[in-house]
């Protein structure tokens, strides 16, 4: 079954972590990246089943929204990633992240 694959960007470092952490606290899902985003931006994916992806990312980007400063520049959900988009993207499951997957 594919994926989705769902990110984050927010303005400053507490926006980020308060998403992250309602992202894992509300689907099963799993942080595959995490980094600086452009101009001290931070940047957060998940994987996970779409059914799980899609309410993670609601309750992150609300979390991150009513985080004290905190702003979110942009965010999306791609249900089904082609091949093409996982090659070059880095959302795969890599070793690092592989012992906290939720699903296999």
């Amino acid at each position: 079954m594919p994926e989705a694959v769902g990110v984050i960007e927010t303005v400053g470092f507490p926006a980020v972590l308060a998403a992250a952490d309602a992202m894992v606290k509300g689907g099963s899902v799993t942080i595959v990246y995490f980094d600086l985003a452009e101009r001290g931006n931070f940047l957060v994916a998940i994987r996970g089943t779409t059914s799980e992806v899609r309410p993670a990312m609601e309750a992150g980007l609300k979390a991150a929204a009513e985080t004290v400063g905190g702003e979110v520049v942009s965010h999306y959900t791609v249900p089904n990633p082609p091949e093409n988009v996982l090659a070059v993207l880095p959302v795969e499951y890599t070793e690092k992240v592989e012992k906290f997957r939720t699903q296999r």
